[in-house]
């Protein structure tokens, strides 16, 4: 499978062929497996202090005083406490902190996922699904030349995406901006926005990373930090990704090696029992 080469120009050059990657099979159910196991990685743990809602001297008063038998401050004649009913009492069923909240998956799996995300970046049916708009790109996935990496100006990144075909995509983008409904606008979260082109540079130094991190839905990865939340976000394959020759290079080398070390982990010694 074939690629050209785009310049900064928005001109293709010569051809490249794709690492087998992307042949593989896609797989949705297990991109959203996948995706669930390394999202709840994201979670912190929460839970009440053993001695929470306990930090009050109580007693309790008896019978014999037309006053319920519960916990009590002041010699037991105060404000009741310890009890769920009372005001700051003890919370019922609460969060524990030692509840297992990730989720495991094995690491076969989870490589097969990553993969199958990659090869759905090529399909310009699954991409669609997503909403990405592509009428105008005439190859899935976008290859371009090492010395976009050191692009430095936002200005000219428009630029060429407007010359890759990239401007229906990025209006989509912007005008997917909106103002989230309800208390979430309070806490630090008051947009909703749309996910646009991912790009992957083969290093974190790019300056290309600088440059779009002002773009609007565009995400910037290296190739080392390359996790099925940018290929498949909310679990759904098939995001428009933009790639540089040495990525692809990086990319190839880094699978091969995990890989290798997958085959050496899983050749175990078996010592027999006497």
């Amino acid at each position: 499978m074939k690629r050209h080469i785009y310049t900064l120009s928005g001109e293709p050059s010569e051809e490249i062929e794709l690492p087998s990657i992307f042949n593989t099979p896609v797989r949705p159910d297990l991109i959203l497996r996948a995706y669930l196991a390394t999202r709840t990685k994201l979670y912190q743990p929460k839970g009440k202090s053993p001695s929470g809602d306990k930090k009050h001297v109580v007693k309790s008063p008896g019978v014999g005083y037309d006053i319920s038998r519960v916990s009590r401050t002041s010699g037991g004649f105060g404000t009741a406490r310890f009890i769920a009913s009372a005001v700051g009492g003890i919370k019922v069923r609460a969060p524990k902190a030692e509840k297992v909240i990730i989720e495991r998956i094995n690491k076969k799996e989870k490589l097969l996922a990553i993969k199958s995300a990659i090869a759905a970046t090529i399909d310009p049916k699954i991409i669609q699904m997503r909403g990405h708009k592509i009428e105008q790109i005439s190859e899935l996935p976008i290859v371009l030349t090492n010395e976009f990496e050191n692009m430095s100006k936002t200005a000219k990144i428009r630029e060429l995406f407007e010359l890759l075909g990239l401007s229906e995509e990025m209006e989509r983008v912007r005008k997917g901006r909106r103002v989230r409904a309800g208390r979430g606008k309070l806490r630090g979260r008051k947009y909703k926005r749309r996910k646009g082109p991912l790009i992957i540079v083969s290093s974190k130094d790019a300056k290309v990373i600088t440059a779009c991190r002002n773009m609007e839905g565009i995400d910037v990865v290296p190739v080392e930090q390359l996790s099925i939340l940018h290929l498949a976000p909310g679990g759904h394959p098939g995001r428009l990704t933009i790639w540089t020759v040495k990525a692809l290079e990086k990319l190839t080398e880094k699978l091969n090696e995990i890989e290798t070390n997958l085959r050496k982990r899983s050749k175990i010694p078996i010592i027999n029992a006497k």
